[in-house]
């Protein structure tokens, strides 16, 4: 694999045998991300999108194709996943939350003390250090499941719809806040989302997939420039032209999928 590659797809399938005929969920897919990027997956419902990210996760086999993740530090997770639906563990706090994945990983109290504290603080939590989950509303909630991913300091990371559920409000301070974490890691993220905006306020490269079977149609480079503020960008020739750029080749899909 190439030096500046970090995940590579070579036609990649997913075939579900439960369906009486066989459900094509993901049909040939090749593609190839670099180390540090930031790439999001757009499309239609049921395209085939978190199957493909599951299979990065390792929580699906392909059917047929190769898939190759890069590892440089076998003492790291190779990835960790966010989910859309609140993954926190109920009856720990959002300390023990955070530390979760370093726990596991058997890392000293000391170090996993400090560590959880960083991120407990990037993501504006310090004051609920101690508090369960219980007493967090849905977006803080995700906040913590971000910082368990970002402290559990995984090769990459993969997000399937994580601010999918949020307010538009929360969504806005959670896409910004991630911005913040993942500019200070440049850690090669893997970004699932219905959102046309969200992809382009995040991503560095845009995947559109086709619907079912879920296929590459096009991949479009988001060149805005980082760091990036995301009410800034929005007011830009530059964003609405992306904007429009997707749109017009997901639009099609979407009445495709519909059909």
């Amino acid at each position: 694999m190439d030096e500046d590659i970090r995940i590579s797809l070579n036609n990649v399938s997913k075939v579900f045998a439960s369906h009486e005929s066989g459900l094509i969920a993901v049909h040939d897919v090749t593609l190839t991300i670099k180390d540090g990027e930031f790439f999001c997956i757009v499309g239609p419902s049921g395209c085939g999108k978190s199957t493909l990210l599951r299979i990065l996760a390792g929580l699906e086999n392909c059917s047929s194709g190769e898939v190759s993740i890069k590892a440089t530090d076998t003492s790291r997770p190779l990835n960790t996943m966010v989910f859309q639906e609140q993954s926190v563990f109920p009856w720990m706090t959002v300390r023990q939350n955070v530390e979760y994945g370093l726990r596991m990983r058997r890392i000293p109290k000391r170090e996993r003390a400090r560590i959880a504290d960083y991120y407990i603080g990037m993501i504006g939590l310090t004051q609920f250090a101690n508090a369960y989950p219980c007493q967090l509303s849905g977006g803080m909630k995700q906040r913590v499941s971000v910082a368990r991913a970002f402290a559990n300091d995984p090769e990459i990371l993969l997000m399937d719809e994580p601010f999918g559920a949020l307010d538009e409000q929360n969504r806005l301070l959670l896409q910004q806040e991630l911005l913040r974490i993942w500019e200070g890691s440049n850690k090669t993220t893997v970004f699932i989302t219905h959102s046309i905006d969200e992809a382009l306020c995040l991503g560095d490269r845009v995947l559109i997939m086709t619907a079912r079977p879920g296929e590459i149609k096009t991949i479009i480079p988001v060149d805005l420039p980082r760091p990036r503020d995301i009410e800034s960008i929005r007011t830009t020739p530059k964003y609405n032209a992306l904007y429009q750029m997707i749109w017009l080749q997901l639009r099609d899909e979407v009445f495709r999928a519909k059909n």
